[in-house]
Protein backbone atom coordinates (compact mmCIF):
# COMPACT_ATOMS: atom_id res chain seq x y z
CA UNK A 1 0.00 0.00 0.00
CA UNK A 2 1.53 3.45 -1.04
CA UNK A 3 2.04 6.07 1.40
CA UNK A 4 -0.81 8.21 1.07
CA UNK A 5 -3.37 4.91 1.04
CA UNK A 6 -1.69 3.79 4.19
CA UNK A 7 -2.15 7.36 5.66
CA UNK A 8 -5.61 7.46 4.46
CA UNK A 9 -6.32 4.39 6.58
CA UNK A 10 -4.84 5.81 9.58
CA UNK A 11 -7.06 9.12 9.20
CA UNK A 12 -10.20 6.91 8.45
CA UNK A 13 -9.65 5.00 11.90
CA UNK A 14 -8.78 8.17 13.81
CA UNK A 15 -12.04 9.95 13.01
CA UNK A 16 -14.01 7.00 13.49
CA UNK A 17 -12.38 6.68 17.16
CA UNK A 18 -12.65 10.02 17.53
CA UNK A 19 -17.06 9.57 16.81
CA UNK A 20 -16.74 6.80 18.92
CA UNK A 21 -15.22 8.81 21.99
CA UNK A 22 -17.62 11.17 21.35
CA UNK A 23 -20.67 9.23 21.56
CA UNK A 24 -19.83 7.03 24.70
CA UNK A 25 -16.73 8.43 26.67
CA UNK A 26 -19.47 9.84 29.35
CA UNK A 27 -21.08 6.93 29.57
CA UNK A 28 -17.76 4.74 30.43
CA UNK A 29 -17.25 7.75 33.12
CA UNK A 30 -20.83 7.39 34.35
CA UNK A 31 -19.60 3.28 34.48
CA UNK A 32 -16.84 4.10 36.37
CA UNK A 33 -18.10 6.58 38.45
CA UNK A 34 -21.62 6.58 39.19
CA UNK A 35 -21.42 8.85 41.77
CA UNK A 36 -20.47 11.69 40.14
CA UNK A 37 -23.87 12.55 38.97
CA UNK A 38 -24.56 15.84 40.58
CA UNK A 39 -28.45 16.50 41.39
CA UNK A 40 -29.26 19.68 42.31
CA UNK A 41 -32.91 21.39 42.88
CA UNK A 42 -34.18 23.41 40.42
CA UNK A 43 -37.23 24.97 41.43
CA UNK A 44 -39.87 24.85 43.68
CA UNK A 45 -43.86 23.95 42.97
CA UNK A 46 -45.13 26.89 41.85
CA UNK A 47 -42.04 27.86 39.83
CA UNK A 48 -41.60 24.86 37.60
CA UNK A 49 -41.58 25.08 34.07
CA UNK A 50 -43.63 21.99 32.66
CA UNK A 51 -42.67 21.18 29.19
CA UNK A 52 -46.06 20.91 27.29
CA UNK A 53 -45.57 17.57 26.03
CA UNK A 54 -45.48 16.76 30.32
CA UNK A 55 -48.51 18.48 31.04
CA UNK A 56 -50.98 15.31 30.02
CA UNK A 57 -49.17 12.94 32.59
CA UNK A 58 -49.13 15.24 35.26
CA UNK A 59 -52.47 16.45 35.07
CA UNK A 60 -52.52 12.15 35.41
CA UNK A 61 -50.41 12.12 38.50
CA UNK A 62 -52.82 15.14 40.10
CA UNK A 63 -56.13 13.57 39.99
CA UNK A 64 -54.31 10.50 41.41
CA UNK A 65 -53.40 12.20 44.59
CA UNK A 66 -49.81 13.48 43.52
CA UNK A 67 -49.06 17.01 44.63
CA UNK A 68 -46.21 18.22 42.75
CA UNK A 69 -43.29 19.40 44.82
CA UNK A 70 -40.32 20.89 42.55
CA UNK A 71 -37.68 20.33 39.68
CA UNK A 72 -34.46 19.38 40.10
CA UNK A 73 -31.39 18.63 37.51
CA UNK A 74 -28.94 15.74 37.10
CA UNK A 75 -25.67 16.25 35.62
CA UNK A 76 -23.24 12.81 34.40
CA UNK A 77 -19.44 14.52 33.69
CA UNK A 78 -19.01 15.92 30.32
CA UNK A 79 -22.86 16.07 29.55
CA UNK A 80 -25.28 19.05 29.98
CA UNK A 81 -28.22 18.56 32.96
CA UNK A 82 -31.40 16.94 32.46
CA UNK A 83 -34.08 18.27 34.14
CA UNK A 84 -36.73 16.34 35.86
CA UNK A 85 -40.25 17.40 37.52
CA UNK A 86 -40.65 15.67 40.85
CA UNK A 87 -44.43 14.93 42.34
CA UNK A 88 -45.54 12.83 45.85
CA UNK A 89 -47.91 11.05 47.01
CA UNK A 90 -47.72 10.75 50.75
CA UNK A 91 -50.76 8.54 51.32
CA UNK A 92 -48.58 5.64 49.22
CA UNK A 93 -45.51 6.96 50.52
CA UNK A 94 -44.18 7.34 47.00
CA UNK A 95 -42.40 9.98 44.66
CA UNK A 96 -43.30 10.07 40.78
CA UNK A 97 -40.72 11.83 38.54
CA UNK A 98 -41.36 13.00 34.75
CA UNK A 99 -38.58 14.11 32.29
CA UNK A 100 -38.21 13.84 28.74
CA UNK A 101 -36.11 11.13 26.98
CA UNK A 102 -33.05 11.41 24.75
CA UNK A 103 -35.63 10.85 22.40
CA UNK A 104 -37.88 14.03 23.76
CA UNK A 105 -40.79 11.42 24.48
CA UNK A 106 -42.34 11.74 28.01
CA UNK A 107 -40.71 9.41 30.67
CA UNK A 108 -42.30 8.73 34.16
CA UNK A 109 -41.03 6.51 36.69
CA UNK A 110 -41.80 5.91 40.17
CA UNK A 111 -39.79 5.95 43.56
CA UNK A 112 -39.79 4.89 47.07
CA UNK A 113 -36.90 4.78 48.72
CA UNK A 114 -37.00 2.24 52.15
CA UNK A 115 -35.90 2.74 55.52
CA UNK A 116 -33.13 1.71 56.88
CA UNK A 117 -34.20 -1.30 58.15
CA UNK A 118 -34.45 -2.59 54.37
CA UNK A 119 -30.81 -1.43 54.06
CA UNK A 120 -31.92 1.95 53.33
CA UNK A 121 -32.82 0.67 49.38
CA UNK A 122 -35.23 1.54 47.13
CA UNK A 123 -38.28 0.13 44.58
CA UNK A 124 -38.06 1.90 41.14
CA UNK A 125 -41.29 1.70 38.59
CA UNK A 126 -41.13 2.94 34.96
CA UNK A 127 -42.95 3.24 32.17
CA UNK A 128 -40.17 2.76 30.15
CA UNK A 129 -37.53 0.21 29.67
CA UNK A 130 -35.64 -0.34 32.44
CA UNK A 131 -33.45 -3.01 33.99
CA UNK A 132 -35.28 -5.53 36.49
CA UNK A 133 -33.34 -5.98 39.57
CA UNK A 134 -35.01 -8.06 42.86
CA UNK A 135 -31.75 -7.30 44.89
CA UNK A 136 -31.86 -7.05 48.86
CA UNK A 137 -33.54 -3.92 49.37
CA UNK A 138 -34.14 -3.33 45.79
CA UNK A 139 -36.26 -3.87 42.81
CA UNK A 140 -36.51 -2.15 39.92
CA UNK A 141 -38.73 -2.50 36.80
CA UNK A 142 -40.79 -1.34 34.77
CA UNK A 143 -44.29 -1.43 32.81
CA UNK A 144 -43.63 -0.42 29.19
CA UNK A 145 -46.33 2.51 28.37
CA UNK A 146 -48.76 2.13 30.97
CA UNK A 147 -50.63 4.42 32.30
CA UNK A 148 -49.94 6.58 35.59
CA UNK A 149 -52.86 4.41 37.24
CA UNK A 150 -51.45 1.64 36.18
CA UNK A 151 -47.91 2.42 37.12
CA UNK A 152 -48.59 2.93 40.56
CA UNK A 153 -51.03 -0.28 41.46
CA UNK A 154 -47.98 -1.91 40.23
CA UNK A 155 -45.47 -0.06 42.52
CA UNK A 156 -47.74 -0.31 45.51
CA UNK A 157 -47.68 -4.34 45.22
CA UNK A 158 -44.41 -4.14 44.66
CA UNK A 159 -43.87 -2.26 48.18
CA UNK A 160 -45.53 -5.50 49.78
CA UNK A 161 -43.41 -6.71 53.15
CA UNK A 162 -41.05 -3.66 52.72
CA UNK A 163 -40.97 -0.54 54.91
CA UNK A 164 -41.41 2.98 53.23
CA UNK A 165 -40.01 5.67 54.53
CA UNK A 166 -42.64 8.40 56.64
CA UNK A 167 -44.55 10.24 54.85
CA UNK A 168 -42.83 13.62 56.25
CA UNK A 169 -39.77 12.09 54.17
CA UNK A 170 -41.73 13.10 50.50
CA UNK A 171 -40.77 16.69 50.36
CA UNK A 172 -38.65 18.16 47.82
CA UNK A 173 -35.43 18.01 49.95
CA UNK A 174 -36.49 14.41 50.19
CA UNK A 175 -37.02 13.96 46.68
CA UNK A 176 -33.22 15.27 46.06
CA UNK A 177 -31.41 13.59 48.92
CA UNK A 178 -33.06 10.11 47.24
CA UNK A 179 -31.55 11.18 43.55
CA UNK A 180 -28.27 11.54 45.39
CA UNK A 181 -28.36 8.04 47.20
CA UNK A 182 -29.44 6.58 44.37
CA UNK A 183 -26.45 7.07 42.75
CA UNK A 184 -23.86 6.87 45.60
CA UNK A 185 -25.40 3.44 46.54
CA UNK A 186 -27.53 0.90 45.43
CA UNK A 187 -28.11 2.46 41.78
CA UNK A 188 -24.68 1.70 40.56
CA UNK A 189 -25.16 -1.76 39.58
CA UNK A 190 -28.47 -0.86 37.36
CA UNK A 191 -26.11 2.23 36.36
CA UNK A 192 -23.22 0.13 35.02
CA UNK A 193 -25.00 -2.06 32.90
CA UNK A 194 -26.89 0.76 31.62
CA UNK A 195 -23.69 2.09 30.25
CA UNK A 196 -21.51 -1.33 29.88
CA UNK A 197 -21.51 -0.56 26.16
CA UNK A 198 -19.95 2.76 26.34
CA UNK A 199 -17.69 1.67 28.52
CA UNK A 200 -16.74 -1.55 25.93
CA UNK A 201 -16.84 1.33 22.38
CA UNK A 202 -14.34 3.84 24.64
CA UNK A 203 -12.25 1.08 25.33
CA UNK A 204 -12.68 -0.04 21.22
CA UNK A 205 -11.78 3.61 20.14
CA UNK A 206 -8.57 3.83 22.82
CA UNK A 207 -7.16 0.91 20.86
CA UNK A 208 -8.04 1.99 17.73
CA UNK A 209 -6.17 5.28 18.37
CA UNK A 210 -3.14 2.96 20.43
CA UNK A 211 -2.33 1.21 17.15
CA UNK A 212 -2.62 3.95 15.27
CA UNK A 213 0.31 5.61 16.57
CA UNK A 214 2.32 2.61 17.29
CA UNK A 215 1.82 1.31 13.40
CA UNK A 216 3.24 5.07 13.02
CA UNK A 217 6.00 4.65 14.94
CA UNK A 218 6.84 1.04 13.85
CA UNK A 219 6.91 2.23 10.66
Amino acid sequence: MSVLGQLGVVLGGLALAVVLLRLNFWRALLFLFPGSVRIEPEAPADQMDLPDALAPLAGQLQALGFTPLGSHEEKPLLQRATRSYDWAHLGERVFATLHLGTDDLPRLYLLTPLVSGDSGGFVVTASYRRPALDLPGYRSGSLEDASPERLLRAHVRRLEGLSPGAASDFTWEGRVQAGRAWYQGLGRKEIRRQNLQGLLWTAIALAIVASSFLGRRAG
